[in-house]
C-alpha cells in the first residue's frame, strides 16, 4: 500500500519531513494522543501575543496569508497521511485560534476565554461550521476552524464588557 493511503499515525519523523507537514501538524502539537485539536489551539497562543504586538493590519495579513497556505498545506498532508482530515492535522486549529483573539485585548482573561469559546465552536460546530466541513479537501479542513474561530470572536466582543469585572470578582 501506498504511504497515500496508508491512514497511518504520523510521527515526529514527519513533523520535520518538510515545512508543510511542520506546519500542517501544528509544530508537533498535532500529535498528541490526547485531543490534537486542543493542542494546536493551544499552540497557537503564543502566536497570538506576537501578532497583536505587530498591529491589526500585519496581525490581518498574517493570519488571512496562513488560512490560504493552511488551504494547500492541509491537502497535502491529508494526502500523505491518506485521510480526508486526520486528526493530527492542526494548522486549522491554529488559524482559528488567531481569528477567535483577532481584535481582542490580549489579557488573560480574555485569551482564556477566546480559547474556551473557540473550542467549544469547533467541537460543537453549530451550522454553518459543520456544512462547511462539506467544501471537502484542505478548503473544508480550514473553513470550519475558519467559521468557529468567527463565531467565538463575536462572542468574545459582546463579551468583553463584562470578563475582566467578573474576573476580578471571581479572583
Amino acid at each position: 500500500m501506498s504511504e497515500a493511503g496508508s491512514k497511518r499515525r504520523p510521527g515526529w519523523g514527519d513533523v520535520f519531513r518538510s515545512p508543510a507537514h511542520f506546519f500542517a501538524l501544528g509544530f508537533g502539537s498535532g500529535l498528541s494522543p490526547w485531543a490534537p485539536g486542543t493542542c494546536g489551539a493551544l499552540a497557537a497562543l503564543p502566536f497570538v501575543f506576537a501578532l497583536h504586538a505587530l498591529g491589526a493590519a500585519a496581525y490581518f495579513a498574517i493570519t488571512l496569508a496562513a488560512f490560504l497556505i493552511g488551504i494547500r498545506l492541509c491537502a497535502r498532508a491529508s494526502e500523505l497521511l491518506g485521510h480526508p482530515d486526520h486528526g493530527s492535522i492542526v494548522w486549522d486549529e491554529v488559524v482559528g485560534m488567531w481569528v477567535a483573539l483577532f481584535l481582542i485585548p490580549p489579557s488573560a482573561t480574555a485569551v482564556l476565554a477566546g480559547f474556551l469559546l473557540f473550542r467549544l465552536f469547533d467541537i460543537a460546530k453549530p451550522w454553518p461550521i459543520r456544512q462547511s466541513e462539506k467544501l471537502g479537501g484542505g478548503l473544508g479542513i480550514m473553513a470550519d476552524d475558519l467559521l468557529a474561530g468567527l463565531f467565538a470572536n463575536i462572542a468574545l466582543h459582546l463579551a468583553l464588557p463584562w470578563l475582566d469585572t467578573a474576573a476580578r470578582a471571581l479572583w
